[in-house]
């Protein structure tokens, strides 16, 4: 829903990165595992420490590196099967690594189990959200759209986690029990629209 309304000011930022380093040499591939990488090495780094203000900047940080890939590939002039697959497959990782160690925090030093069982249910709730789309589009069917999409889920768990990391209380409690109920009615209404899709296709 966000990238609707954001994509035209982000890609005034990111289009002429993305040609900058693809005049370089540089492979959005390349770029793709770095920020993969970052992301998660910053979440299990410091998010179990509870350095949750820290994790929040480098986490977003690498995170941005998702939108300079596609930058690239759209400056080349055409993207590639693999990279495609390789992005999907990234997200997917960085996202797990996210909220898994959003889990460990909550559950160990951060002694909040309720917001240890919010990070789950966003954990196992995005990735149906992802895979529902993924599997209908292998099928031919649509899935699109949906309350929250990535970009929706990783800034709700991203400020909350920062606000919490600032003082703020209740700030990721709040973001994740919000994110893990938009997350399960966003899985619903991808289940409706594969429905809705293959009974047209039929």
């Amino acid at each position: 829903m966000l990238n609707v309304f954001a994509r035209v000011h982000v890609n005034r930022v990111t289009e002429p990165l993305g040609r900058w380093l693809v005049e370089r040499g540089i492979s959005p591939d390349a770029v793709t595992v770095l920020g993969t990488l970052g992301s998660v090495a910053a979440a299990v780094w410091f998010l179990p420490r509870g350095e949750l203000f820290t994790a929040t900047v480098v986490v977003t940080v690498f995170v941005l590196f998702d939108l300079v890939d596609g930058a690239m590939a759209r400056a080349r002039g055409h993207g590639t099967p693999f990279g495609a697959v390789l992005d999907s497959t990234c997200d997917r990782l960085a996202d797990g690594a996210l909220f898994a160690a959003l889990t460990w925090w909550a559950l160990g030093v951060g002694e909040q189990r309720l917001v240890g069982v919010a990070a789950l249910i966003c954990l196992v709730a995005g990735s149906l959200v992802s895979y529902v789309k993924a599997r209908a589009e292998g099928a031919g069917l649509s899935a699109d759209g949906g309350l929250v999409e990535r970009a929706e889920r990783l800034i709700l768990a991203l400020v909350g986690t920062g606000l919490e990391g600032l003082g703020v209380p209740y700030a990721l409690a709040v973001a994740l029990w919000l994110l893990a109920a938009a997350s399960l009615w966003t899985f619903g209404q991808r289940l409706v629209a594969v429905h809705r899709s293959a009974r047209a296709a039929a």
